[in-house]
């Protein structure tokens, strides 16, 4: 009986909980600390490609053309720089043909972005009311946008034609005189403009449709019990509801009217081109760039214009911003 008893006692201590093993608190370990990399590291690692393509396309030629801007270089010696300090910047703020591209620049962007949007607003408008055929509309707005900027361009170039150009013979029909489309400088502009109002209009009222339908029907049927018209309800419900979009669209069109540089190259049709005309009537400030490194080779002034764009974007954006914040809040 006793020695039953002390083998029952024996086999509970044999029988007792487990010791731990190096490998298996290892293993443990090891599992934590996966599960803690995987809870904070997988956001960085899904974000990190962007931020590479970036640092590689963007941050890396943004950083080095601003010191290229810095140097005398030229294209055919493009690992000779001479350090010329900001030699290139008071050279750039004295040449007039710089002033005279900014200023092209900005009445173009003017001429073309102010009535673009406003067509693209009622064009919005219009397709955001129940209509037949309403996804053929939608789709035929998207046609310039996806149109070629050379071929857009070189088919406005023989609209605008002087001699043969159909919108003189449209002219001739009301009596006005043909216009020399090319050689001046206002209606130079104005059929620039026209091509970049014919290809971005659709594609913003596209944007301002997608905003639209995403407004409560509550609001337009509240406005509508207080007596509101169509009219009243488009400015007072539909144009605060897609406040946020018009200003996306006007830091868009803004950026894009910095940065012209096709339409105006190919409707020169050869070397006037680059130059923006014979008296540069219509060069802007993308053209200016691309005469200053490709065509008199001085890579160090073409990265100044492209530096004195980017830092013109940033006066625009900040006056604007100021101005947001001075301007006085409707209670």
């Amino acid at each position: 009986m006793a020695t039953s008893t002390t083998n029952a006692l024996a086999g509970e201590e044999r029988s007792g909980p487990p010791t731990k093993t190096p490998d298996g608190e290892t293993g443990r370990r090891r599992s934590a600390l996966l599960h803690r990399l995987d809870l904070k590291g997988a956001p960085y690692a899904f974000v990190a490609p962007f931020f590479v393509v970036f640092a590689a396309f963007s941050f890396y030629p943004l950083v080095y053309t601003a010191w290229i801007s810095l140097h005398h270089v030229e294209l055919a010696t493009l690992d000779s720089m001479q350090w010329v300090a900001f030699d290139n910047y008071v050279d750039l703020f004295k040449d007039s043909r710089f002033w005279n591209a900014l200023q092209n620049t900005i009445t173009i962007g003017v001429i073309s972005t102010v009535p673009q949007l406003l067509m693209a607003l009622g064009m919005a408008h219009l397709l955001n009311y129940r209509m037949r055929a309403s996804l053929f509309f939608r789709v035929a707005s998207l046609v310039p946008y996806a149109t070629s900027v050379g071929a857009a361009a070189l088919v406005f170039t023989m609209l605008f034609e002087r001699d043969f150009g159909m919108i003189n013979w449209v002219l001739g029909w009301v009596g006005i005189d043909p216009l020399d489309w090319e050689a001046d400088k206002w209606p130079a502009q104005v059929a620039i403009s026209t091509i970049v109002i014919w290809r971005w209009t659709g594609y913003n009222a596209l944007l301002y449709l997608a905003a639209m339908q995403a407004i409560p029907a509550e609001r337009y049927e509240a406005a509508s019990l207080d007596g509101a018209s169509r009219w009243k309800q488009f400015t007072h419900v539909t144009v605060p509801g897609i406040r946020s979009t018009v200003v996306f669209t006007i830091v868009l069109s803004t950026i894009g009217a910095t940065q012209l540089f096709g339409e105006p190259l190919i409707f020169g049709q050869g070397p006037n081109g680059v130059t923006g005309g014979a008296d540069n009537q219509y060069q802007t400030l993308g053209l200016l760039l691309y005469e200053e490194g490709w065509k008199n080779y001085q890579m160090g002034r073409a990265a100044t214009v492209a530096w004195a764009m980017f830092l013109l974007l940033i006066l625009v954006f900040a006056a604007q911003r100021l101005i947001r914040r001075l301007r006085p809040r409707t209670p």
